[in-house]
């Protein structure tokens, strides 16, 4: 359970919390006509005479969005209903040709499943599982523009017909933490399956917040919903917002009405859009142009077959079978792409080593989370953006599990890497880096470190040994970082008996 509570002025408040989440369908056509759906285009480019609702025109589901809307449901272990359908939901407005929106709302093709989150980075028991309601597909309206002409409102229809899968959370979340942790899973999940690209800032993937508070333990309070609401950050701050605006309205004797409301980011604040009473009569119905749909088992099968492993058994397996710790497994699987950059700097670093990957992952995993993560974030750029290719660093890793090189040295060399785009055995070769295993160099270099340092040789050898450390430093400093630090340490060690 979570602990998060709003104190208000005449006790505390729990705040109940359900996310509807939109998610465009990745396909390059629309649900049922065969328009582009590409992002950015010019308005009113990618309108087919069915998005447009011309007399006569009759939609054909896209197959491809049926099969991802499965997929999804299949990734969180949700019930797929082989039978399903479509319904009209009737209402007016500008930016819907049609007079209606083609919906599921009775019979949707993904029932009850589940999302586990984990609250805490760092402590894999904080866990909590977030149920999900249903899954159901359905076409987006167009977009009304009213920044382009002074008295008139412009419409785009680029946007109507374009494939959505409404993610109906359970009303399971307590706190803005779990709203965040619950969306950002969800959000890993669909960029796994790629049935969703997840990019909210480009709005195909927005969510509605539901928001309602009551004592703790006491039956749920009057809800409202903001809509549209496309970041993580967003949806935090406009639980705790919203929950605030509740608890203070209800101690000042007030009632919570339910209404949809929107979120203006730069005064962090909620404002009321339009009241919503229990239910609108929207005269749902079911879609006369469109049979239902009806899945067999084969596709099914093809559906599950088709899923690459995804971030909880990708996370499990980096923990068990490769021995990293929690918060690295967490870090890589958080993001696709970062765990398909980790999986091909395994493979690299472990072939050019001619080791298997449970003994480099440690080494791959350390490396990529802190030296490239760090170095890519002060020069601005993310993951895909690295000039260094996860080949590359395979090769840079190399080095150092050969001996050829030292990590402090490996730190210098990804530096110029970044900046030349050279390999890193060019820079050692050319530069002159390469580790010294030299015995006599190193005795020799040692043996000035103690003569230079006699008053801590003795306070050493009467029991201080955690100067240690310190001789092994100042003998990687005078040899520039390029003495081998094994080496290194034998050295010292029979030298200081």
């Amino acid at each position: 359970m979570s602990d998060y509570r709003i104190q208000g002025a005449t006790g505390e408040w729990e705040v109940v919390i359900g996310l509807e989440v939109h998610a465009q369908i990745s396909t390059q056509a629309k649900l049922f006509s065969g328009a582009a759906t590409a992002f950015g285009a010019e308005p009113n480019t990618q309108v087919s005479l069915v998005d447009a609702a011309m007399p006569g025109m009759l939609p054909v589901p896209n197959r491809e969005c049926i099969r991802q809307a499965v997929r999804t449901g299949i990734a969180i272990n949700a019930q797929i209903n082989k039978w399903s359908r479509f319904d009209r939901k009737n209402y007016f407005y500008a930016d819907l040709p049609q007079g209606y929106q083609i919906s599921q709302l009775y019979h949707p093709i993904v029932g009850e499943g589940a999302i586990e989150v984990q609250l805490d980075d760092k402590n894999p028991e904080s866990t909590k599982t977030i149920g999900i309601e249903r899954i159901h597909v359905e076409q987006d309206a167009g977009k009304l523009m009213h920044d382009q002409h002074p008295t008139m409102s412009y419409v785009d229809l680029n946007r109507s017909g374009v494939a959505l899968m409404e993610i109906v959370s359970r009303p399971d979340m307590r706190s803005p933490a779990e709203a965040g942790a619950y969306l950002s899973k969800l959000r890993t999940i669909l960029r796994y399956v790629g049935s969703c690209d997840g990019n909210m800032d480009q709005g195909s993937m927005r969510a509605d917040v539901n928001v309602s508070v009551r004592r703790p333990g006491e039956p749920f309070g009057t809800r409202t919903e903001t809509k549209n609401v496309n970041s993580v950050r967003f949806v935090m701050a406009v639980v705790e917002q919203e929950a605030k605006r509740q608890v203070a309205l209800i101690e000042d004797g007030g009632k919570v009405v339910q209404e949809t409301r929107l979120y203006d980011p730069d005064r962090n604040e909620t404002r009321s859009m339009r009241s919503k009473e229990d239910a609108h009569d929207y005269r749902y119905f079911p879609d006369p142009d469109l049979l239902p749909i009806e899945l067999d088992d084969a596709f099914l099968e093809e559906c599950r077959a088709s899923l690459p492993e995804l971030p909880d058994a990708k996370r499990h397996r980096y923990e068990t079978v490769l021995g990293l710790s929690a918060y690295n497994a967490g870090v890589l699987t958080a993001e696709v792409e970062t765990s398909r950059w980790f999986e091909a700097l395994l493979a690299a670093t472990a072939t050019q080593q001619g080791k298997p990957e449970s003994e480099v992952a440690k080494q791959a995993a350390n490396w990529l989370t802190s030296e490239l993560f760090g170095a890519l974030n002060k020069l601005g750029k993310g993951l895909l953006e690295s000039p260094v290719s996860p080949e590359a660093g395979g090769a840079l890793l190399a080095l150092v599990g050969k001996g050829t090189i030292s990590g402090s040295i490996a730190k210098q060399v990804l530096e110029k890497m970044l900046e030349t785009g050279d390999a890193a055995g060019v820079i050692v070769e050319r530069e002159g880096l390469m580790q010294t295993s030299d015995t006599g160099a190193i005795e020799a270099a040692v043996d000035a470190v103690l003569a230079a340092n006699s008053d801590k040789v003795e306070q050493y050898r009467a029991g201080k040994e955690a100067l240690f450390g310190f001789f092994v430093g100042q003998t990687m400093k005078a040899m520039q970082g390029k003495g081998n630090p094994q080496l290194v340490n034998e050295v010292l060690k029979a030298k200081l008996g």
